[in-house]
């Protein structure tokens, strides 16, 4: 049976490149990260919300981290977190925790009630770590898809991962977890052009999905829905259904190139950032 999709633009904002989005959980906000606002001089690669603190959270060229209160936009901290680009950050949904990748190849845990002190580093990528993720299911583990062809698993506590992901061919973007409790999988795309859907139990790729034309730049379970959304820099969307893994649409908005994808639990609405701008969809 092919699901009843229907996709309504919310919102198209025309801007300089985004290279990541995100959602607030009770405002009805997105967060957009365009080459800068009064941040920094050079790309911020990764931002998110921290909405019990009213913080947004900035990773960026120049290495640093840097936290703003969202109601104020005053800067509430300024840290020196790595020694290359900061690729993606996490953060924890219960902890006062922080984990940020980077070209450096390390992933680094930064505890915000410790005056955000770096109480963990990971090491064991050979190449930039692009996206880091915590596992909806279990959040002491979370994965990190990285340009080394690898998806790594981790666990708080351990330096080492705990687990390789091998089988792309080329470099991997970008990794997510499936949210719901009846499946133990991971999504990853990468510049091979192919999304896999792993069984992290098993340790086993039981999926690949094929049809993008370039470098897949963003994947995602969606949180409430059973679909699959990909993004890529042949500017395409495309949504498939997470359980027969079916291509059910492809939406191409011609804003070129895509970058980020975010979902939210218990919402319909999905952002998506572009070279040209952004877009909310329902």
């Amino acid at each position: 049976m092919p699901l009843k999709l229907d996709v309504k633009r919310q919102l198209l904002a025309r801007s300089d490149r985004v290279k990541c989005v995100d959602l607030h959980p009770s405002e009805p906000w997105m967060l957009v990260i365009v080459k800068s606002f009064e941040v920094c001089d050079l790309p911020v690669r990764a931002v998110k919300f921290i909405p019990r603190k009213n913080w947004i959270i900035t990773g960026s060229d120049d290495m640093q981290l840097r936290v703003f209160n969202y109601n104020t936009l005053e800067r509430v901290q300024l840290v020196e977190a790595h020694s290359d680009y900061i690729r993606s950050i996490a953060v924890h949904p219960t902890q006062p925790f922080v984990l940020t990748s980077s070209d450096d190849m390390m992933i680094k845990l930064w505890n915000w009630d410790k005056q955000w002190a770096c109480t963990q580093v990971f090491e064991g990528h050979t190449h930039y770590v692009m996206q880091i993720v915590i596992n909806p299911k279990d959040n002491n583990t979370f994965a990190s898809a990285s340009l080394d062809r690898t998806v790594k698993v981790w666990q708080l506590g351990s330096t080492s991962p705990n687990f390789t992901l091998d089988g792309h061919e080329k470099g991997v973007n970008c990794v997510d977890y499936y949210h719901g409790g009846d499946k133990p999988y991971l999504i990853s795309g990468a510049d091979d052009r192919l999304v896999k859907i792993w069984d992290y139990q098993n340790k086993t790729c039981i999926q690949t999905l094929e049809g993008h034309a370039q470098n897949i730049s963003a994947v995602t379970f969606h949180p409430e829905l059973p679909i699959i959304m990909t993004g890529s820099e042949d500017g395409t969307v495309r949504i498939w259904h997470a359980n027969t893994y079916r291509l059910e649409s492809t939406l191409n908005y011609n804003l070129e190139r895509v970058w980020a994808i975010s979902c939210l639990k218990g919402s319909n609405n999905v952002v998506i950032g572009y070279d040209e701008g952004s877009i909310l969809i329902r």
